[in-house]
C-alpha cells in the first residue's frame, strides 16, 4: 500500500483530531490577522490625537511589521531549538502585553514601542502556525488544514474591523470617549488582550510535533502523537522516512544550511522569499490597514468607511474558504495564476478609478459611476487574493522547503514578507497624497509580474510528502525530471 492510499484510509476519526489540533494551531494567524488590522479604524484618531504628518502615520501603522520581520526570522530558529509549542505561547505572552500596551499609549514614542513588539508575536505567529499544521497533517488534508492559517487571519482581520467600528459607532467616533473615560481607538487596541489569552492557554495542551520530536530523537513521544493523531495510518513507516531523511540530512555537509549557488542562498529559498515578496506588493494590506482612511479621502463618511471595511473582510473570509476547498483539488499553482490575472485586471480598474476623482468643497470624491466602480474593484482585488495568493502562498511556505531548513527557510521567507509589508504599508500615505492612480497601477504591475514568476519559477507541491520536498525543481525542469525517473 503506498503512502497516499494510506491516507485516505485514515478513520474519520482520526482526521478530526488532525482538524482540531491544525484549527487550534491557526489561532496565532487569527491573532496575527487582529493585531495587524485593528490599527485600521483608530489610524485617523491616532493621527488626530498626536498630531501626526502623512510620513510618521504610515511608520506608525507599518512599524508592527518591522517586529513581525524579527520575530519570523528569529522564531524560525527557536522553533527548531525549542519546539513549536514553547513559542506559541511565547506569541500569545507578546500578543498580551502589546494589546495592553498600545491601549494606553500615552504618545506616538510609545505606541512604536508596543506596535513592535506586537510585531514580535505576529512574526512568531506567521512562522510557527504554519509549520505546526503542516508537520501534523497527513498529506491528502495538508492543503486544506494549512489553507486553516490563511482563514484565521482574514477572521482575525474581520473580528478586528467589526470592533473597531463597533467601538467608534458607540462612542460617536473613533476619537469620542467610550468605557472609563478611554477614547473607543484605545479599547480597539485593548480588546486584543481576550484571543491573546485564549491563544496562549490553548498552546498549553496542544501536543509537540511529530517530525520535531524526531529531530530531537524523541521516538517514543513522536510515535505517542502519530498514533492518537493517526490510528489508523502506517505509524512505523511514517517514523521510518522521517528518519531517514534526517540521517540524510546529517551526512551532508551543508545539512540544516540556506546556503547554496544562487547569490548565495539555495534556489527553493529564493522561490520562497520571492512568493512572498510578491504576496505583499501587490498592496492587499493597504486594502485592510486604510481602508477607513481611503475611502474617507475619497468622500465617504467614518461610519460609511468602517461599513465597507467590515463588508470587505467578510468577502475576505468567504473567499479563503472557496480556496480552501479546492487547493487539495485542483492544485497550488493553478489557482496563483487565476489569482495573478484577477488581482491585474481589479487593481489596473482601480487606479482608473481613482484617476477619475475630482475636488469638492477642499476634499477628494468620486464622481458619478467611479465611486461604485472603485468599490467593486476593490472587493474583486479582495475576491482574487483571498481565493488564491492569501491562503496558498502560506500552503507552499508550509510544503516546499526540504525538512532540514524548514523551520528556518520559512522564518527568512516570512521575514522577507513582513519587510514587504512595511514597505508597501509605510509608504502608501506619501504615495497616496502624491498620487492614489500612480500607487495603485503600480500593485497593478506587481500583479502581473507575479503571474510570470509563478509560471515559470514556482513548483507544484499538492499529494507530495513533506519528506519528498527535498527533490523539488522549477516547473520548466520538472517536466525533465520526471521523464529522467520514468
Amino acid at each position: 500500500m503506498n503512502a497516499s492510499t494510506q491516507a485516505t484510509d485514515l478513520a474519520p476519526g482520526s482526521n478530526r483530531k488532525v482538524i482540531v489540533l491544525a484549527v487550534a494551531g491557526a489561532l496565532g494567524g487569527f491573532l496575527f490577522g487582529f493585531d495587524s488590522s485593528v490599527i485600521n479604524g483608530a489610524v485617523n484618531a491616532v493621527q488626530q490625537e498626536f498630531g501626526l504628518n502623512a510620513t510618521l502615520t504610515g511608520f506608525a501603522v507599518a512599524c508592527a511589521l518591522l517586529g513581525a520581520a524579527a520575530g519570523a526570522f528569529f522564531g524560525g530558529r527557536f522553533a527548531d531549538r525549542y519546539g513549536r509549542i514553547p513559542m506559541m505561547v511565547v506569541g500569545g505572552v507578546v500578543f498580551l502585553v502589546s494589546s495592553i500596551g498600545s491601549g494606553f499609549a500615552f504618545g506616538v514614542v510609545d505606541l512604536i514601542i508596543w506596535r513592535i513588539i506586537g510585531g514580535l508575536g505576529i512574526g512568531l505567529a506567521s512562522v510557527v502556525a504554519p509549520a505546526y499544521i503542516a508537520e501534523i497533517s497527513p498529506r491528502h488534508m495538508r492543503g486544506r488544514l494549512g489553507s486553516l492559517q490563511q482563514l484565521a487571519i482574514t477572521l482575525g482581520i474581520f473580528t478586528a474591523l467589526l470592533s473597531d467600528a463597533v467601538f467608534a459607532e458607540s462612542a460617536g467616533g473613533a476619537a469620542g470617549e467610550f468605557w472609563f473615560g478611554l477614547e473607543a481607538w484605545r479599547w480597539m487596541f485593548l480588546v486584543g488582550a481576550v484571543p491573546a489569552v485564549v491563544y496562549g492557554g490553548i498552546a498549553f495542551i496542544l501536543p509537540e510535533s511529530p517530525r520535531f520530536l524526531i529531530l530531537k530523537d524523541k521516538e517514543a513521544d513522536a510515535r505517542a502523537v502519530f498514533t492518537r493523531l493517526w490510528p489508523s495510518g502506517d505509524v512505523d513507516r511514517e517514523i521510518r522516512d522521517m528518519r531517514q531523511s534526517i540521517e540524510v540530512d546529517a551526512r551532508s555537509q551543508k545539512a540544516g544550511s540556506l546556503r547554496g549557488s544562487a547569490f548565495g542562498l539555495k534556489p527553493i529559498v529564493w522561490v520562497g522569499i520571492i512568493l512572498s515578496v510578491f504576496q505583499q506588493f501587490v498592496g492587499i494590506n493597504v486594502i485592510f490597514y486604510y481602508s477607513t482612511t481611503l475611502w474617507s479621502a475619497v468622500g465617504f463618511e467614518e461610519s460609511n468607511s468602517l461599513t465597507i471595511s467590515v463588508i470587505t473582510s467578510v468577502t475576505n473570509i468567504l473567499v479563503t474558504l472557496v480556496a480552501i476547498a479546492l487547493v487539495d483539488r485542483i492544485g497550488r499553482r493553478p489557482i496563483l495564476l487565476a489569482g495573478s490575472i484577477g488581482m491585474t485586471v481589479s487593481l489596473a480598474t482601480m487606479a482608473a478609478a481613482f484617476s477619475q476623482s475630482v475636488t469638492v468643497d477642499g476634499a477628494l470624491s468620486l464622481p458619478g459611476a467611479w465611486a461604485p466602480i472603485a468599490l467593486v474593484a476593490a472587493n474583486l482585488f479582495v475576491i482574487s487574493f483571498g481565493a488564491s495568493w492569501g491562503p496558498v502562498v502560506w500552503v507552499l511556505l508550509g510544503e516546499m522547503f526540504p525538512n532540514s531548513i524548514r523551520a528556518k527557510a520559512l522564518g527568512l521567507a516570512a521575514a522577507a514578507q513582513w519587510i514587504a509589508n512595511f514597505l508597501i504599508t509605510v509608504s502608501f500615505p506619501p504615495m497616496a497624497d502624491a498620487s492614489l492612480p500612480i500607487t495603485y497601477a503600480l500593485y497593478a504591475l506587481f500583479a502581473g509580474l507575479s503571474f510570470w514568476f509563478v509560471l515559470r519559477k514556482v513548483p507544484e507541491t499538492n499529494g507530495m510528502s513533506l519528506e519528498e520536498a527535498d527533490t523539488l525543481l522549477p516547473p520548466k525542469n520538472s517536466a525533465r525530471k520526471a521523464a529522467s525517473v520514468k
